[in-house]
């Protein structure tokens, strides 16, 4: 499974209708146009109407284009944020995705207990990466939202991820729970954590996958490092979904994967009633694409 695999699956389903909060930013135009050159989905442009006609205007004389995108005026990126996540709601639109404006502004709109979209669960950061030189696609969790999440959250961003991985037919993901060795230190939290979810994942608790750590990086990815300090079992050096234990070590994973690895990503946040992409105002315009493709799989 890979990025171009997401990107078929998701032109083999019905066309989405996409709610852009703060569509007026140049990146987010241009994984527009992708994903209308690939069929892939409608749009609803909130934001500054006179802003994003003018930025948007070779679309929108395209006969072919204009039908498929909606501008919606909004005086606050807070507004904005707020009519993209209602239209989800009130299912005029399946996904939402995050234009020019933080982070935590779309969120807080995400999460109100009116109107917001939050499930009983945990909202979870779910990047899927194609990295050069690898065969298969790794999913990373939880890189943006939760920070030092408990053993409870774990579960369910490891419950997050496997649906995800699921969906673009993934059907039983390896899970890798990764800390900094591979034996239980009882100073070292991640270990115990990891730990404790392979022993969950064994009684049940965990459903649909294989769990299994702590392992370090390079014993979760490879498996000539696995084999070297003697790993086995179906998760070493096999890894399809890598489990950081705190925010700021996916953060940097994240990161290095991207300006150190080439690799190109597709996120999203899982866990809400619909898939939300989330990517970083500084993203390329084909990560977002790849990240609605994604949405797309899963909405």
């Amino acid at each position: 499974m890979n990025l171009a695999d997401i990107m078929l699956q998701a032109k083999s389903h019905s066309r989405q209708t996409v709610a852009v909060a703060i569509a007026e930013d140049l990146e987010v135009k241009e994984a527009v146009t992708l994903a209308l050159e690939n069929d892939l989905a409608n749009f609803l442009l909130f934001g500054n109407e006179q802003a994003i006609h003018e930025m948007y205007v070779d679309l929108l004389i395209n006969k072919d284009y204009a039908n498929r995108l909606k501008i919606v005026h909004a005086d606050s990126m807070q507004q904005a944020a707020k009519l993209a996540v209602e239209a989800v709601k009130l299912e005029n639109a399946s996904i939402v995705m995050k234009g020019n404006l933080s982070t935590s502004i779309l969120l807080k709109e995400v999460l109100n207990k009116e109107y917001g979209l939050r499930d009983k669960g945990v909202l979870s950061h779910v990047a899927m990466f194609e990295v050069p030189g690898r065969e298969k696609a790794v999913i990373v969790t939880d890189a943006a939202m939760n920070i030092a999440p408990t053993l409870e959250q774990k579960a369910k961003i490891i419950e997050n991820s496997v649906n995800i991985a699921r969906k673009v037919g993934i059907e039983t993901p390896k899970v890798a729970v990764l800390a900094a060795v591979e034996v239980v230190n009882p100073a070292m939290q991640a270990t115990i954590d990891a730990a404790s979810l392979t022993v969950m994942n064994a009684r049940g608790q965990i459903k649909n996958c294989v769990v299994d750590g702590p392992l370090a990086l390079d014993n979760a990815i490879s498996i000539e490092a696995a084999e070297h300090k003697g790993l086995t079992g179906e998760v070493a050096g096999q890894a399809d979904i890598l489990l950081v234990p705190t925010i700021e070590t996916g953060n940097i994973l994240y990161k290095s994967l991207v300006f150190m690895a080439n690799a190109e990503v597709a996120a999203l946040i899982a866990g809400a009633k619909a898939p939300i992409v989330l990517t970083s105002r500084s993203d390329s315009a084909k990560t977002k694409l790849y990240s609605l493709a994604l949405a797309i799989c899963n909405s």
